[in-house]
């Protein structure tokens, strides 16, 4: 039997494991996977903070996000590809906005690529909003960049 899945604060001792989740979940699409120092940099910055999503040892995926006052921005969530469609990310979805709520904040922000369809339904799914639009911000490979929209979510 399968051991549900437990989150867990993402810490220092994490950078290398969070790298290398990071890395399996973005690399393939052609994204650029953030580093350990990547990683390290965020982490330390005020106000970031992560969640590791673990099951049965083993990392599954992980989210990143910021509160500064009264708002908030999900940075990243990665879920390794063949742990996909199992509730995960929606677990660590839910998981940052309750965090970021507690801290204090009032609205949460991502950006998502509109080549991104599965995200942006979790999202929507979520309750956030479509608030704007980065034309060729996110790098694709050797490809051009695509477009972010630019979501928000109330959580007052």
């Amino acid at each position: 039997m399968t051991a549900i899945p437990a989150l867990c604060p993402l810490g220092a001792l994490d950078l290398d494991r969070a790298a290398a989740l990071h890395g399996e979940a973005f690399g393939p699409q052609g994204e650029r996977a953030w580093t350990r120092q990547d990683m390290a940099e965020l982490l330390a910055s005020p106000g970031v903070a992560g969640l590791l999503l673990r099951r049965d040892g083993a990392d599954i995926g992980m989210a990143v996000y910021r509160v500064a006052a009264d708002e908030s921005e999900l940075l990243t969530i990665a879920v390794r590809p063949a742990d996909r469609r199992g509730g995960a990310g929606r677990r660590l979805l839910v998981a940052a906005i309750d965090h970021a709520r507690a801290a204090g904040a009032r609205a949460m922000f991502l950006e998502v690529g509109v080549d991104n369809p599965a995200a942006r339904a979790l999202y929507q799914s979520a309750g956030f909003r479509a608030a704007g639009r980065r034309p060729a911000y996110l790098r694709r490979g050797d490809g051009p960049p695509a477009d972010a929209i630019v979501m928000r979510l109330a959580l007052g």
